[in-house]
């Protein structure tokens, strides 16, 4: 009867220690790395072991029944890992030896080294079998309860006639009984840190889709406010483009109403000169419409760049005869100049390299009152990433207005200008950069600008000079 009040000593003693560190778990422990619960579940084990022994039942100076054997029980269901396990097992037995050593205390570091394995070996189908907790929990307890009264009875102190007569009938049936009510209590701390853990991390997943919701908020606002910057550009794009299209239309409209009203009135000089001006409006027209239909076909990815040889040498002469006309007029200097090193002939879109020089060309000379305009035409090596390439590079230099450093990027946007005062002052729509920057990516290459306000500005047109490299190799 001794035994049994011991045993019963023992399980509220365990009961209160996992009642303490259940608190502790919740408000330290849960909220630390597995690698620390771990450490911290074998350290408990053993201490709520060591305290059974404590207050276990001396049957003399040396031998002392008591439960020290379930805080492994608990730790084969609640953490199926052997090596944790027998750290346990070991760890238990070893604490035996603090109540002195001798023939019982190495026999009590044997036994829970033997039931630390034997836990090991039954961690393994705990984690692999599809029986429920209650069915492992009850396997496991009457395993671990069978094989610490054969160690007792075959390696114990006390004779085995006398264990198996006088003391096992009693210490078997209430270390099992103990056993299985204390598991339970157990389980229930167990349920109840599960839940706890469910809650926390619960709480952590709402706090980062809070945090995420946040985050989307911010760049929703952020579309939202890009969206109306690209309404307003829009519409100020419209306004400009409405403008644009009205001018040669109202020419085209006017003159040939005079032409078709004015008899034999108007003279052959007069309508020679109409007929130039219904002529360059028209031009002005069709060149505002390839530029609509250009945006729209590099934004749907429906752009066709044919590439063939493009003879360099003839780019000067065909640039001169187009724009020195406009130099005179406004009495600029315009100077073309190619490199002995350019190569004769690239690989490329010879239509769509005109297109970008053309683009360029007609801003430097838009936006330059006094001075000159330049293309300077020659082959350059720029760092790309880790290696060294070489491009021909397009050189247009003005000595215009300029652009502010902070409106560099702006003026490459469809539909965005660095200043709408400025487009109404000279004219445009602004979409000429816009293409002609989507052209160049197409063709390989990209475009660059250098530009201070009041000071000129200098855009770079650089094609890739590898590929013509490599075709005639």
């Amino acid at each position: 009867m001794e035994f049994v009040k011991i045993f019963f000593v023992n399980t509220a003693l365990l009961i209160t220690l996992s009642y303490l560190a259940n608190l502790i778990y919740k408000h330290t422990v849960s909220y630390a790395s597995e690698p620390v619960k771990r450490v911290s579940w074998v350290l408990l084990a053993i201490f709520a072991g060591w305290i059974s022994t404590v207050f276990g039942y001396r049957l003399d100076e040396n031998v002392i029944f008591d439960l020290r054997m379930v805080p492994l029980i608990i730790s084969t269901l609640a953490y199926p890992q052997p090596l944790i396990l027998i750290i346990i097992g070991v760890g238990t037995g070893l604490t035996r030896l603090t109540f002195g050593i001798n023939e019982a205390a190495m026999v009590g570091v044997l036994n829970l080294s033997i039931l630390g394995v034997v836990c090991a070996g039954l961690s393994f189908w705990v984690r692999r079998s599809a029986a429920s907790v209650i069915a492992k929990g009850l396997a496991v307890l009457l395993v671990v309860n069978v094989v610490n009264t054969l160690n007792i009875a075959l390696f114990g102190v006390i004779p085995a006639q006398e264990y198996i007569t006088e003391i096992m009938p009693v210490t078997f049936p209430a270390g099992l009984v103990l056993s299985v009510l204390f598991a339970l209590i157990i389980r229930d701390f167990q349920l109840d840190l599960m839940r706890t853990g469910q809650i926390v991390r619960a709480n952590e997943l709402l706090s980062e889709q809070t945090e995420e919701l946040h985050k989307n908020k911010i760049v929703l606002e952020e579309r939202a406010k890009q969206l109306m910057l690209a309404s307003q550009f829009k519409s100020e794009f419209l306004a400009n483009m409405s403008h644009e299209l009205r001018t040669p239309l109202n020419s085209i409209i006017n003159l040939s109403q005079i032409i078709e009203e004015g008899d034999n009135a108007l003279s052959v000089d007069e309508l020679a000169e109409y007929g130039g001006i219904i002529h360059r409006s028209g031009e002005d027209l069709l060149s505002l419409i390839n530029d609509i239909l250009d945006l729209s076909k590099v934004e749907a990815g429906k752009l066709d760049i044919v590439n063939e040889d493009l003879n360099i040498s003839e780019i000067p002469d065909l640039l001169l005869q187009q724009f020195s006309v406009v130099a005179k007029q406004k009495q600029l200097d315009f100077l073309v100049s190619l490199g002995t090193e350019v190569p004769g002939v690239i690989f490329t879109d010879p239509q769509r390299v005109q297109q970008i020089l053309r683009n360029l060309l007609s801003n430097a000379f838009k936006f330059t009152m006094t001075g000159g305009v330049s293309l300077n035409i020659t082959v350059v090596e720029r760092q790309e990433g880790p290696a060294l390439r070489k491009w021909v590079a397009f050189e247009v230099q003005d000595s215009g207005i300029g652009i502010p450093p902070e409106k560099h990027d702006l003026i490459f946007e469809a539909f965005e200008q660095a200043d709408t005062n400025v487009s109404r002052k000279y004219g445009g729509t602004g979409l000429g950069l816009s293409i002609s920057n989507d052209l160049a990516r197409l063709l390989g290459g990209f475009i660059t600008l250098h530009s201070r306000e009041g000071q000129g500005s200098l855009f770079s047109l650089y094609l890739p000079l590898e590929v013509q490299e490599n075709l005639s190799s």
